[in-house]
């Protein structure tokens, strides 16, 4: 770490998550880009579909007699006038299976895989060090996203930008959680994932108006040549200034099985509380996803006339971040008084309260669009973060990034891919019907889930009277039959019990017998002296 950097120890842990957190907008900046210059980039690329589409805005919608986006056909479409003046133009519109290909799967296939890996990694390799090379990574891409000549080549270097970008939860979720206290948990892990979203609303402004600026005659290709510059200077940054935090409690204070044997990752993903939190964030996730690939496309599409670009940056930005932060401190809030459960019950009131809104904001014209996607945003956008939390807060310390790079195959595999369907269901009933499906119903969905998961966790902490109870009645049964009779525990991360052995009266080193596993109402060693590590647990959708 630079020297100075320890002259400033005082600011280093709000330094750390600064640069993890802008590392992460950029990289979601270079994915979501695509889905606002897609129709400039099909144009130039080919490839998509075609359709009629409003080519000025010397006229409103509200003045024409025809709207272009009603006429199928080339043909009709020139035909088409206003006092002698044709508004519209038959042109790719950056839609169809080709971009939603382009958009999710090809990102999503190598991301999640990818992923996978990178989490088992973390558990076991210096974090920084492979931070950098995956922001490297994903830099470079980016920036030769704006050189390409063919869609294969976008394609190509969408799954290179995935397997960089892949890194980037699991591997920073680790460095935080050993130099955040508990108490900041869903806080800083909600500040961090807001860069998804941070990304996403910057990707607006961005890829509409620098495109529009046409700088050194490049158009949508300085995006990307200007976010992959910024990209590599960050991994530098990375690299040199951050030091990888020493680990806290790997392989310590973890749950234990009947027989004294650590929990598995398997374990842990087979419990019940587990699986139903990955169906609902899958769920909620590909409600995102959906509006996050196409709001820019739709708004234009049906709104063509008016110009959306800095409203949705307001939104996504502005109050979304907002959502992000109040998730963040409510969920922490409460969750000391009312145990892990009051997490997911928090997710699920508030995707309740998002779902309607949702359905007003492709639903309504411009201005009450606009309101109630800021209402949406609101209370959809505090879910990331609190997610992550409940993850780490169920998972014992030795398989936690490995089961954070499972967790999010699964979420993103099925949340990320789903949004393919957008394109056949439009066919069917409508671009604006097919978004509200996949988009506003998927909200409430997932608000019946996380409910349901609710009554798998752990809620209002117990006693150590009823948890010595409880240990007691299952001392008997297997370590598969302990995690599924009970609700899913959460594990206080920063306390943990001594090392794995004892010191022994000839100076040699003892085997850690069953008898000094006991655990406490927290998951750890009531028989041993604990240690407080000043760490917290946290994580990435």
């Amino acid at each position: 770490m630079i020297p100075v950097l320890d002259r400033l120890s005082g600011c280093y842990n709000a330094y750390v998550l600064g640069i993890l957190t802008i590392g992460y907008i950029l990289g979601e900046l270079g994915h979501y880009l695509i889905g606002v210059t897609s129709k400039q980039t099909a144009i130039e690329l080919d490839y998509g579909d075609h359709g009629c589409q409003q080519n000025n805005s010397m006229f409103s919608r509200h003045e024409l007699t025809t709207q272009c986006g009603d006429v199928k056909n080339e043909t009709s479409c020139y035909a088409l006038d206003l006092n002698g003046t044709g508004y519209c133009e038959w042109n790719y519109n950056g839609l169809g299976i080709d971009y939603q290909i382009l958009a999710g799967p090809t990102f999503i296939l190598v991301f999640t895989i990818a992923g996978v890996f990178m989490g088992f990694a973390a558990d076991k390799y210096n974090r920084v060090k492979m931070l950098t090379v995956c922001t490297v990574i994903y830099g470079i891409a980016i920036f030769l996203q704006g050189t390409v000549k063919q869609y294969w080549h976008l394609v190509i270097l969408r799954m290179i930008m995935a397997a960089g970008e892949s890194g980037c939860n699991p591997l920073a979720t680790g460095i935080m959680s050993d130099i955040f206290p508990e108490s900041k948990r869903a806080l800083v892990m909600a500040i961090f994932n807001w860069g998804i979203y941070g990304g996403y609303g910057i990707a607006f402004p961005v890829g509409r108006y620098i495109t529009k600026l046409n700088f050194f005659d490049l158009g949508w290709r300085v995006c990307y040549l200007g976010a992959g510059v910024l990209t590599v200077i960050v991994a530098a940054l990375t690299g040199s200034t951050l030091k990888e935090p020493e680990r806290k409690a790997i392989g310590e204070g973890d749950r234990q099985t009947a027989s004294g044997k650590p929990v598995t990752l398997w374990q842990v993903i087979k419990s019940p509380a587990m699986i139903m939190l990955m169906i609902a964030a899958s769920i909620r996730h590909c409600g995102g996803m959906t509006f996050a690939y196409n709001a820019d496309l739709y708004y234009n599409t049906y709104f063509p006339d008016v110009d959306l670009g800095w409203w949705l940056f307001a939104v996504t930005i502005g109050i979304g971040s907002v959502g992000v932060v109040v998730g963040g401190i409510v969920s922490d809030k409460i969750v000391a008084k009312m145990g892990i459960r009051s997490r997911a019950f928090v997710l699920a009131l508030s995707q309740l309260i998002a779902t309607l809104p949702a359905f007003g904001s492709v639903y309504f014209d411009p201005l009450w669009a606009m309101i109630t996607l800021g209402l949406s945003y609101f209370f959809a956008e505090m879910w990331f973060g609190i997610v992550f939390a409940i993850v780490v807060e169920i998972v014992p310390l030795r398989v936690r990034s490995s089961t954070i790079g499972v967790f999010l195959f699964v979420m993103n595999n099925i949340g990320g891919n789903l949004p393919i369907l957008v394109d056949p269901v439009a066919k069917m009933l409508g671009y604006r019907g097919s978004i509200m499906i996949f988009y506003s119903g998927f909200y409430g969905i997932s608000s019946i889930l996380f409910l349901i998961t609710c009554f798998l966790l752990e809620g209002k902490p117990k006693t150590e009277e009823v948890v010595a109870a409880q240990e007691s009645q299952h001392k008997g049964l297997g370590g598969d039959a302990v995690l599924n009779a009970r609700p899913m525990h959460g594990h206080d991360n920063s306390v943990f019990s001594v090392d794995e052995t004892l010191p022994a009266a000839n100076g040699r080193p003892a085997q850690l017998q069953p008898q000094h596993l006991q655990m406490s109402n927290n998951g750890y060693d009531k028989s041993m002296p604990a240690r407080h590590n000043g760490a917290a647990e946290s994580s990435r959708l």
